[in-house]
């Protein structure tokens, strides 16, 4: 995405009363830990307000690894320029069993716990979600919380739960016939229930995603130990990419309303679980229509391919020492390393 599409879509949900802009992608061989720091710059500088909730624990270790840094100097470094939190994205199962099927080269469950244990250390939050319903079983899910609240336990810096039922639809897993059609919904509603009872007096805040479930499972959810919606969203596009109906927006007044109808009082609430600034509320309320987003290939951005690339889940003993490196041989040869904004609402 161009830098003047960022700064516009983060100007943009500011004016409509967003409080948070959230950042994560895939990782193009090309980016390095300077591109992270330098779109962490970008948006302070155009709005210094706004929280920004960016990178998956892979763009993390990336960006880290390029540069030769250790996790938690990169990560001071990002925190020093704006960055305020990280989203729990890449855990998908935390259980290498299940990590060697759907995301092999993605980073194991060590690096992903090491990189969140490096940001809480150096004073970022971040939360952590879990992706069921494909193949799994539920002692992953078993093993997925319990190592989630061990990490807690040391760092203490998850600010919620996120389970996110595996949508189906365009999932290449899926088509190729090696996963299920995503959960049941009585599954869905036992994952947060067991989750709520599994980490009581660890992380407090348990959050269903109403991208993933919809209204009425999101009403049922909030009988079976959820909290919090998460974030009203706007130009959302994963879960839509993947197949999914709902996903775009659900503005305040909408989010609201569900909230109600399910016998519960509404609050929004910052990234963190502060309370947002007055005006931000007041603006997120009748709030203009969205731009239409401009989302150039990616080949129009000249991006050119490094000697060495890297990949994570070779690299799983660095993740012991806590230092990210780059390693890699492509082609038998050594090589050299070369969005959506959204208001919370509880």
């Amino acid at each position: 995405m161009p830098d003047e599409e960022i700064v516009r879509r983060v100007q943009e949900a500011w004016e409509r009363g967003a409080t948070e802009v959230c950042l994560q992608g895939g990782i193009h061989p090309s980016f390095t830990g300077d591109y992270y720091s330098g779109v962490v710059r970008l948006i302070k500088d155009a709005v210094p307000g706004i929280h920004v909730h960016a990178f998956s624990a892979l763009e993390v270790w990336q960006g880290a690894a390029t540069l030769g840094l250790d996790l938690g100097t990169y990560l001071a470094r990002l925190r020093d320029l704006g960055l305020g939190s990280l989203p729990g994205t890449a855990a998908e199962i935390l259980d290498d069993e299940v990590r060697a099927v759907i995301c092999p080269d993605k980073v194991t469950t060590a690096q992903w716990l090491e990189v969140h244990g490096a940001a809480h250390r150096v004073g970022l939050r971040s939360n952590v979600t879990i992706m069921f319903g494909h193949v799994e079983r539920p002692v992953h899910w078993a093993r997925h919380l319990l190592r989630a609240r061990e990490q807690q336990a040391l760092t203490g810096g998850f600010t919620e739960l996120v389970p996110l039922p595996f949508v189906p639809m365009e999932a290449p897993i899926f088509l190729q016939g090696r996963a299920r059609r995503g959960p049941t919904f009585g599954e869905a509603l036992l994952l947060h229930a067991v989750a709520r009872l599994a980490l009581h007096g660890s992380i407090a805040n348990i959050q269903a995603s109403w991208v993933k479930l919809g209204p009425d499972g999101v009403r049922q959810a909030l009988a079976a130990g959820v909290n919090d919606l998460g974030g009203t969203l706007m130009n959302e596009s994963i879960s839509r990419a993947a197949g999914s109906e709902w996903g775009q927006e659900l503005p305040p007044e909408a989010m609201e309303a569900l909230i109600r109808s399910a016998g519960r009082t509404p609050r929004q609430r910052t990234t963190t679980y502060g309370e947002p600034p007055a005006e931000q509320v007041g603006r997120s309320f009748g709030a203009a229509p969205l731009a239409e987003p401009v989302n150039p290939p990616v080949r129009d951005a000249n991006l050119r391919r490094p000697a060495r690339l890297l990949r994570p889940a070779a690299l799983a003993g660095d993740a012991r020492s806590g230092r990210a490196s780059a390693t890699d041989r492509v082609g038998g040869e050594p090589r050299h390393p070369g969005e959506e904004a959204r208001q919370s609402s509880p």
